[in-house]
């Protein structure tokens, strides 16, 4: 497997925020379908935020937050809804889910051509009047905002990668080495299908995408926000670091006391000084 062209975003079936979501609905949210180049249909919610409170200034002046949850996440899944709805009070939001997870189609390739699905994204948000693009990824997502600021420069104005690796097939931790059994086994595949609900391609990754690393010193110089916790239990700190240090100084580091892996670790807290920095380099 591997990445083509971003291509043009098309879209189809958007409503209203519905009876058929959970939880409260929005004003002004939107849900979608949208057609990556490669012809999956990945599933979005655009929530205005704090563009619909914000009469004084018109949407484009907004930046939008275009969420990119990690493996096994989606959309509706509550980590994630928390993470939107975190943002929304610093401007639009844009969550998906990835091929693979939630209502999108296709199968996941854990990393690789999901980058098709973020640019699909991104480009959406700017269909709908956003000038201002902030991508923030967690964990697989965390690496999917790095390989796509990387290979779409003029897509993205600010990046933020949270929880994610460095490097490809690591496995040195107990909770990789699961991931990994997931991934790479028939049975592993099941599991997480019925299990897990997301649907993972059995074919290798060929040829091996450009790696989170490798990616970093090609975003320059848009602005990119590394955040790792120092306790996480997937990848240790020598992955931020490899990133921070691969960014040298374009790149900014933030590496939190006692924080564990992704979306579930990120407290409000944290989430807030992230917002704040996006509106601070993209807004």
């Amino acid at each position: 497997m591997s990445t083509g062209p971003a291509g043009h975003v098309a879209r189809s079936t958007v409503r209203p925020h519905s009876e058929t979501t959970r939880g409260t609905p929005v004003r002004g949210q939107m849900r979608a379908f949208l057609r990556t180049s490669d012809g999956v249909a990945i599933e979005a919610v655009y929530d205005p935020g704090a563009v619909v409170y914000d009469t004084s200034r018109p949407p484009a002046d907004h930046p939008v937050f275009v969420v990119a949850h990690g493996f096994t996440g989606a959309v509706d899944r509550p980590h994630v809804r928390r993470v939107a709805r975190t943002f929304a009070r610093y401007g639009a939001v844009v969550a998906f889910s990835f091929r693979g997870h939630g209502a999108s189609g296709g199968r996941s390739t854990v990393g690789d051509r999901e980058v098709l699905d973020l640019a699909a994204a991104v480009g959406w948000a700017r269909e709908l009047g956003h000038a201002r693009v902030g991508t923030v990824g967690f964990s697989m997502g965390g690496s999917v905002v790095l390989r796509h600021a990387a290979l779409y420069p003029q897509q993205t104005d600010a990046v933020v990668s949270v929880s994610a690796p460095a490097r490809w097939y690591y496995r040195g931790t107990a909770p990789m080495r699961r991931l990994h059994w997931l991934v790479t086994r028939p049975e592993g595949r099941v599991v997480s299908r019925y299990g897990l609900r997301t649907r993972i391609h059995h074919r290798d990754w060929d040829p091996v995408p450009l790696s989170p690393v490798e990616a970093v010193p090609r975003i320059a110089p848009t602005p990119l926000l590394i955040v790792h916790g120092d306790a996480d239990g997937y990848f240790p700190v020598d992955h931020p670091r490899m990133l921070a240090a691969a960014a040298a100084d374009q790149g900014e580091l933030w590496l939190e006391p006692g924080m564990g892996h992704a979306e579930n670790a990120a407290s409000d807290e944290l989430l807030g000084r992230i917002g704040e920095w996006v509106v601070g380099r993209a807004g």
